[in-house]
Formats: C-alpha cells, sequence, structure tokens
C-alpha cells in the first residue's frame, strides 16, 4: 500500500514578506548607511576584537532600526544581529533550535565603509533550524540587491529593472579560476601554503566584504571562494544564493553549510567538478 508524501513546507518567507524585507533593508539604508558614508566622525567608529575589526554609529542604528522591524513583522521569529551578537555571545546558540531565524549584517565590510570605499553591503538571511532558507545581499549605494530562498532561482533586482536571473560561472581549470581567500581571517600557522596556494589562480584576492565577494560569484563575475571564518552573518544569504545559482556550496570536511557551524571551512565553487579540485589544492587546512 502506498503512503501519500508529505506536504512540502511552505516559504519560510512569502514572496509578499520577501518584498517587505527588502523594503525595509532599503528604508534603513536611506536614513542610517547612506548619510553617514563619507560623513562619519572620528567618534562615530571604534573598534571590537582587534583595531581592523570596526564598528560605526551606521551599523548600530542600522541594525537596530531593521531588527526592531523584523520583530513587528515576525514576533514569533528569533531576530539577532552581529552587533547583538558582539554583546551577547550566547545568541549564536538560539540558531541551531530556532524554527524561523533572522540574521542581520548592518554593513557587511564595515572597514570599507569607515574609509569611504564603497564596497559594503546589507546581508540578511533567514534559517530554518540553521539551514538557510532566504537570503538578501543589498547594495546601498547602487540601490541593487540579490535575492533567493529555498525553492527558485537567484535574481539580481532593483527598483528601477526588471528582475533577471543571475548564474553562477562554468567549472574550468584551477589557473584559470578567480576567488576570494581572506588571507587575514585564517590561522597564522596556514597563512604561509595558503598564499603559495594563492598563485595557482588567475587571481585571488580579498574585497573586504563578504556581501560583495557572494554577488560577483552568483552573477558569474568570480568563480569561487574559501573562508574559517563563519561567522552567520557574513556566509548564510550567500551560501544559499550562490547554491540557487547553480554553484557547490559544501564545507571542506563534507556536509552541506548551516548557520550553526562555528568552525571549519566553508568552500563555494561553481560546480562539483571544480569544487573537489579546489579542495584538493587546499586539504591541508584538514590537517
Amino acid at each position: 500500500m502506498s503512503h501519500p508524501l508529505p506536504a512540502p513546507l511552505p516559504k519560510a518567507v512569502s514572496l509578499a514578506q520577501q518584498q517587505h524585507i527588502v523594503n525595509l533593508v532599503r528604508r534603513a539604508a536611506r536614513a542610517e548607511i547612506l548619510p553617514r558614508f563619507r560623513h562619519l566622525a572620528a567618534g562615530d567608529i571604534d573598534t571590537k576584537s582587534n583595531a581592523h575589526d570596526l564598528v560605526t554609529a551606521a551599523d548600530t542604528a542600522t541594525e537596530q532600526m531593521i531588527t526592531r522591524a523584523l520583530q513587528i513583522a515576525f514576533p514569533d521569529a528569533l531576530v539577532i544581529g552581529e552587533e547583538a551578537v558582539a554583546a551577547a555571545p550566547d545568541l549564536l546558540q538560539k540558531i541551531a533550535n530556532a524554527q524561523l531565524a533572522f540574521i542581520i549584517d548592518p554593513i557587511d565590510g564595515t572597514w570599507n565603509y569607515a574609509h569611504g570605499i564603497a564596497v559594503f553591503g546589507v546581508i540578511i538571511a533567514v534559517t530554518r533550524f540553521g539551514r538557510p532558507a532566504f537570503g538578501l545581499i543589498y547594495d546601498p549605494v547602487a540601490d541593487d540587491w540579490v535575492i533567493a530562498d529555498e525553492e527558485g532561482p537567484a535574481n539580481m533586482e532593483s527598483a528601477t529593472h526588471t528582475a533577471r536571473q543571475i548564474k553562477a560561472s562554468m567549472g574550468k581549470s584551477l589557473d584559470a579560476l578567480i576567488g576570494y581567500v581572506p588571507l587575514h581571517l585564517f590561522a597564522q600557522d596556514k597563512q604561509a601554503k595558503i598564499a603559495a596556494a594563492m598563485t595557482g589562480f588567475a587571481r585571488s584576492h580579498s574585497l573586504g566584504s563578504s556581501a560583495q565577494e557572494y554577488r560577483m560569484i552568483a552573477q558569474g563575475h568570480a568563480d569561487f571562494l574559501i573562508t574559517e571564518s563563519l561567522h552567520p552573518w557574513d556566509h548564510a544569504a550567500g551560501a544559499l544564493i550562490c547554491e540557487r545559482a547553480g554553484a557547490h556550496v559544501e564545507m571542506l570536511d563534507g556536509g552541506p553549510y548551516s548557520a550553526e557551524r562555528h568552525s571549519g571551512h566553508l568552500l563555494v565553487a561553481p560546480d562539483r567538478t571544480t569544487w573537489n579540485r579546489l579542495k584538493k589544492v587546499f586539504a591541508f587546512l584538514l590537517e
């Protein structure tokens, strides 16, 4: 006797709710991010874990504005942001058990933002028990965004242009790859080997903003990313968006990415074949 298949889960956030999230992020950028860009006073910039890990008045105000709006729209959801976690690290432990969680990076690429470099973005991820279910990466300067949920394709959208589907690049040989390798975020005892490995690619560098790196990979302008800094506000949205754009997203030690992972190495590549080639290059990170 056959049994009926279980009904599929509804979208974590409906299309209407997705548009609401886009609208509130755009409002927050206009209210808090853009007016301060290249107009920060010395007292508007502070440090966190080290002299290069910056937080600005814009980060704090933007996160507070988005958090309040999401808590009103989704009263039963967990809503956490990068700056809230900096103040209360235990918040991270709630992601794994949250049926619906919103993870906010109010300004990804704060160092760039604080120094007047227009390479930053706002990231919103929605997870179900740690697994990404919706991702939005917004560029306040360009006023456009890449977006995806767990069902549909990844799209590039703006207020003035029709949404268009985006695709990751095609697989290619290692010496033809363009990739993002944030060398300073890896353990010091591995950095020399990583730097040597980087010479085998066509180009390998870092933009100083996960938001913009994931946007580039999802659009096929760059090919891969590897990191061992697994802050969920940096990666949950981008991992999903790239996956829905056709890229292969997997932890270097195997298995899917989850926002509850706080250690390990995330590797994003155009396809599984290229991913496997890259794994061989970076296998020493697993030692």
